[in-house]
């Protein structure tokens, strides 16, 4: 690309200015400098988060987005202020119960990634988070398999999904109260777990301090865990992990041949 834009300056088809602008890593908005080199950098245009932003300018910042990208993913927007965005880019969705707006591109196919990942949570007070998880893990390209309501206070509800959940390429856990889960399914699969607490439970929960110390001291092997409530991030390195080991797979089918 760069030695495209380096030639058609030379041969005078594009004008500095322009190569300029092509060439830029982010558009300076005022409020805001969007990153349009994060997609090549990372993978994945940058999210934006949408507590703490008016309406016009998340506006702003997806428009600046969808110009260059293939994808819009918002996190963290209430309904009513996603409501004012969809007036002005009604082809944007809005799950409510993640709390998430996104737009992707019709015209180009998602992502040919073999595997699934499991988003698994306790109880039915964890959807925000587990749905955020998997609303992000499927914008991102990946596709998700949820297994909900499937806590320790019913264990057996979880044995009946064991089957699905091993054959998963990577897990994320979202669990509130005392955050046991992850540690359970740690125990019984061989793939990576992400464990997710929430601020879900009782007073001692503090706010899921319990739910995160419970999970960050898990004897069981192969669990990492971010920060409470956060969905988006489990979902996220969810996906990293499932490209990683797509990419390992056909490396593996390469070498047979």
């Amino acid at each position: 690309m760069l030695e495209n834009i380096l030639e058609q300056v030379q041969n005078g088809t594009l004008s500095v200015a322009d190569a300029k602008e092509q060439l830029a890593t982010y558009e300076n908005l005022g409020f805001a400098k969007v990153d349009h080199h994060r997609k090549k950098r990372q993978g994945f245009a940058e999210i934006i988060f949408g507590e703490g932003k008016t309406a016009e300018q998340i506006i702003s910042i997806s428009e600046a987005l969808r110009s260059k990208n293939n994808q819009v993913l918002i996190t963290r927007i209430s309904k009513e202020k996603a409501e004012i965005v969809l007036k002005a880019c009604p082809d944007f969705i809005y799950n409510e119960t993640a709390q998430i707006l996104y737009w992707k591109d019709q015209e180009v196919s998602d992502s040919n990634l073999q595997g699934y990942i499991a988003v698994i949570c306790a109880g039915t007070s964890d959807l925000r988070v587990a749905e955020e998880a998997a609303v992000t893990a499927e914008v991102l390209g990946s596709k998700v398999h949820r297994i909900y309501d499937v806590g320790v206070a019913g264990i057996h509800r979880l044995l009946n999904n064991l089957d699905e959940i091993q054959h998963a390429t990577v897990s994320v856990v979202v669990a509130g109260m005392e955050g046991a889960l992850p540690s359970v399914v740690g125990g019984l699969v061989s793939h990576p777990v992400i464990a997710v607490p929430t601020s879900v439970g009782y007073g001692a929960n503090f706010n899921g301090l319990s739910a995160l110390l419970t999970m960050l001291n898990s004897c069981a092997s192969g669990i990492s865990v971010v920060n409470i409530d956060n969905g988006f991030g489990g979902g996220y390195n969810a996906v990293l992990i499932h490209q990683l080991a797509q990419r390992g797979a056909e490396k593996n089918e390469d070498t047979l041949f």
